[in-house]
Order: structure tokens, then sequence, then C-alpha cells
């Protein structure tokens, strides 16, 4: 490990470490995992316990952080934090179509097999044991819930504690009843949207209308058709994320010569929501981790033919989807084509391992504290409660205060609230 950089109130570290892409395959090569340790300069030579926090995704980077403010903040009180970039993300042997574009759709496939949370609790037990650390606390959010539960499930002994936010899956559901129950989600946050913000619908149908009725490009000179701009109703699981959207539709269009046209800041910024592009284990493994020991079969795009409203004709009201991946993102979208076969294959892939041991988890003794959010848009409140009742040990603040991204929006309360829940156990 190298000396710790100082950064105003706060001080890192990088650590790096080798691991197996396959740990029941040993000598089917490494991964490189990288982590950043965060201290506050005046805990630099406290012995505190450690923290580790799981972003959410899959795919996605732990943050960089620059300043001592929102969950970081609170943490760094009681604890050293690390900032785990999960495999295949980050620093941590990253993925991407470049990075796969030697390999042939099935050993795509293959090697994309290992990147779900069960490889990634083993890679975090390969950190804990190099930096000679018997126990640590978790920051799951989202996603990072579903890879603290199945640390729960087969790491116990390593846990001093968890701390949950918006990140609590059925440990049964398969993936058509969670887009069954997201989709309903989903619904209500249209509702919702259009109610609140007049001439948004009018605005997006047109929009929609023009795609269907013109050739238009992204900035990445990709072709932009109406299935894409309803995803951007990813953002409205977000607190302030449907203001955002109602402000970018204010200049969608503009005048061309006396014909309108959707303006390049508005194209651009639907590309930039597009992270399944620069994030592809978002998109490839998105179903994946509902999956134990059956396909999902690309269930979103099954279950939506349940909800005719997502299929937009003119005439009708545009309703945008949520986080759904379909088959047809890797048709259209740039990035992500190159990955076509390997995501059909592992959508037809049936032997998932588990991931979670309800026995475990109903004789867990490690106290959780968990923020579940009643409106929650990604995680289904009552498969929420449904894991919560089996978990032993466990004690959850509910509210319907936030949204999904309630960490990022108000951290340092949040887990202080969590903090003082898990206190009581």
């Amino acid at each position: 490990m190298q000396d710790f950089i100082y950064s105003d109130e706060l001080c890192f570290r990088n650590i790096k470490i080798n691991v197996p892409v396959n740990y029941e395959q040993i000598n089917d090569g490494l991964l490189m995992i990288y982590a950043r340790e965060v201290v506050h300069k005046s805990n630099i030579d406290k012995n505190l316990p450690w923290l580790v926090y799981l972003q959410g995704g899959p795919g996605f980077a732990a943050p960089r952080p620059e300043t001592n403010s929102g969950w970081l903040k609170t943490a760094l009180k009681y604890y050293r934090v690390l900032l785990l970039d999960q495999r295949g993300t980050g620093a941590s042997s990253a993925i991407s179509s470049q990075t796969l574009a030697a390999k042939s759709p099935q050993l795509q496939a293959e090697y994309l097999t290992h990147f779900r949370a069960d490889n990634i609790v083993r890679d975090a037990e390969q950190l804990r044991q190099h930096l000679g650390i018997d126990q640590w606390a978790l920051l799951g959010q989202s996603f990072g819930g579903f890879c603290a539960l199945h640390y729960l499930s087969f790491y116990p002994q390593s846990l001093s504690r968890v701390f949950m936010t918006g990140g609590i899956p059925s440990i049964t559901a398969t993936a058509d009843e969670v887009y069954q129950a997201t989709y309903k989600r989903v619904a209500d946050k249209n509702k919702a949207f259009f109610k609140r913000f007049a001439g948004a619908q009018q605005q997006c149908n047109a929009i929609a209308d023009h795609l269907l009725n013109n050739a238009v490009y992204l900035p990445n000179g990709q072709l932009f058709t109406v299935e894409q701009f309803q995803t951007w109703g990813i953002t409205l699981g977000g607190e302030g994320g449907d203001l955002a959207m109602y402000y970018a539709l204010e200049d969608a269009f503009v005048m061309v010569e006396g014909q309108q046209q959707l303006s390049y800041t508005f194209l651009n910024a639907m590309l930039n929501q597009q992270s399944y592009q620069t994030n592809p284990i978002y998109a490839i493994l998105h179903e994946a981790i509902y999956c134990q020991q059956q396909a999902s079969e690309w269930s979103a795009e099954r279950v939506r033919h349940q909800y005719p409203q997502y299929h937009y004709q003119t005439g009708n009201d545009l309703r945008f989807t949520g986080e759904m991946v379909y088959p047809w993102m890797f048709d259209q979208m740039t990035c992500l084509q190159p990955l076509r076969e390997a995501a059909h294959l592992l959508a037809h892939k049936k032997d998932w391992p588990l991931l979670y041991c309800a026995q475990q988890l109903a004789n867990n003794t490690v106290p959780v504290a968990a923020a579940v959010y009643v409106e929650d848009m990604y995680v289904e409140y009552r498969y929420s409660c449904e894991t919560l009742a089996l978990l032993g040990n466990a004690k959850s603040w509910q509210t319907n205060q936030y949204e999904h991204n309630g960490l990022r929006v108000d951290g340092e309360h949040i887990l202080e609230q969590l903090i003082v829940l898990a206190d009581s156990l």
C-alpha cells in the first residue's frame, strides 16, 4: 500500500490486490481489485473499526470523495472507510465493450458470470484478510444492500454490523415477480410526474411522435428511438429527478429554418443518461442479480407486455419506463452492440447459484439497521418488509421522506439514524 494522500480534512490510501476471476477454478486468471481507504485527519493515528461501502448498481465504481460531507462525514466520525470498486468497475479490472472485444460471445458470457454479488463479497473477504482485519461493518446502498445480504448469508463471522439503505431484496422472488411489482411503481411515478408538471405530457408526446417520424441521432451517432426516450424514466426514482426532467423538456425543441428539431442540448442529455453505455455490467447483469437457479429469459421485456401503457403509439400518452433492461438495447445502443450475443446467452442461463441462505439470515446475530423507503421505485417495499420479517437481529427505519437516492441527498442524517438504530440491538 502507498502512503496516505492528504486533502483538506481527508486522508486517502490506495489498496490493490489480485483475486481469481473464478474462485471455483483459481487457474482461470486474475483480476485486480482496487479500494480506497479514507480516514479523517484527526483520526489518522487512531485504531478505529472499519466500514466498507458497497456501491449500488450493479456495475458502478465507488464514489470519489472530494470533501468531508454527506454520509461519509458521519461514517468518518466512527470508522476508517473502505470504498470498494466492485470487480469490473472503476479501477478494478474494469469491464467494457473495449476490454471484452477480444473474447468470443461464449467466452464473454462465461467471464461475466463471475461478476455478481457472490464474487463481489468474496473479493471483499480477500481484502479483509489482506488487511488483517477480524471484522468490519458494511454500508450497502441499493445493489450494495443485495451484496450485504449475501455477506450476511455466507460470511456473518466477518461482520460487526450492517447498514443498508434502499437495498433489501426479496430472497425468493423471481425476476418476473420483481418486475411485476416495479412496473406498478413506475406507473405511479409517471402519474405523479404528469400531474405535477403542466404541459409535460404534451411535450413528451410531441418528442415521441417526432422520433417516430424522423431519423434523429444522438451525439455519438446512435439512432435515437422512442424506446430509448422512455428509459429516461429511471430518473423519476430519485429525489429531484422529476424536476430535472421537466427543466430538460423546456428546451427539447429548436427551430431550424422554420423546421422543428430536437436540440443538441436535449439530445446530449439523453445520451448522458444512458449509463448502460459506459457501465455495461449494469445492462448485461441487471436481471441476473435476481436469478437463483433459473433464467431471466429477458424478464422485463416479457412482463412489459402485461402493461400496454408502456407501448407508445401516436394518439396515446407516452409513459416512461424505469430501471429495466431490454434486449433491444443491445441492438440499438452503440457500446452494448458488441455484447449482444453474450447478453442473450446470459439471459438464458439457468444454473445461477443461490445468493441467499434463509436459515442463516433467520439465525443472524449481526446487528442490522436498514433504511427502507416506502415509495422506492427500484426496490419493492413489500419485498423488503418480507425479508426484514425473516432477518434476525434487524431493525428498520421505514419512511416516505426520501426516495431511493436518500443516502446521496441526506446521507449524513440517514447514517446517523441507522447507527443509533444498530446501537439499540
